[in-house]
């Protein structure tokens, strides 16, 4: 009975995550701007492969895939948020980006390089 639950639990958030992923995709293809599609390709998709994994960790329920799983989850949690964050300093710095979106612009009084604007 449970185990029918937890696969049943499992295939809805396969396919929740599934189509999370594919709107994500979707969104990189489609966004007009780096930020937007910094948005896209981090926030959708990452909750989208731990819904893949919370169903797979469902269906599967072994203590070594759980644990294979879990530092799966681990690692993206990790690096997406340091991906968009390096993508956005990049698309900022190379002028890629339209500044008349930017609600508020915090790195507008620095240098090129980060530092301060102008002689010090």
């Amino acid at each position: 009975m449970i185990a029918t639950i937890a696969d049943w639990l499992g295939a809805g958030c396969l396919v929740a995550g599934a189509v999370l992923a594919l709107a994500a995709g979707i969104g990189v293809l489609r966004f007009p701007d780096a930020l937007s599609r910094m948005h896209a390709a981090t926030k959708p998709q990452v909750l989208g492969v731990l819904l893949l994994l919370l169903g797979i960790a469902l269906r599967l329920r072994s203590p070594a895939d759980l644990g294979m799983i879990l530092l799966v989850a681990v690692f993206q949690l990790a690096t997406a948020p340091v991906a968009a964050q390096m993508i956005g300093r990049a698309a900022y710095r190379s002028g890629r980006l339209d500044r008349s979106l930017l609600d508020a612009d915090e790195l507008a009084a620095r240098g090129p390089d980060g530092g301060p604007a102008g002689p010090a």
